[in-house]
């Protein structure tokens, strides 16, 4: 694939980007060298490698689930501006459809 500068137009265009003379050559090197590299690996031998899914061979490594009780119900509700018996009061945010 040929980097042109129409090419690097419709792509700055797609970016909402602006570039200069300047900053769209050294874009179209960048883009060039970026391709090159692609079409590098495109040459390496990948037959019969399976796809690499994890970057190490555990998996699922989490912590049992535990409930602790980190915070009373009575020190959340101690700062709230507006609270119920059990709960924070907050203004209406979704109204009904008509």
């Amino acid at each position: 694939m040929e980097i042109t500068n129409e090419k690097i137009e419709q792509l700055a265009h797609l970016a909402r980007l602006e570039f200069d003379a300047q900053g769209k050559a050294n874009i179209k090197k960048d883009l060039e060298n970026i391709l090159a590299l692609c079409e590098k690996l495109n040459e390496i031998d990948t037959e019969g490698i399976a796809p690499l899914i994890y970057m190490t061979e555990t998996q699922n490594n989490v912590r049992e689930d535990k409930v602790i009780e980190s915070i009373t119900r009575a020190e959340a509700l101690k700062n709230a501006p507006k609270k119920d018996s059990d709960y924070f009061r907050v203004p209406k945010v979704i109204e009904k459809p008509l």
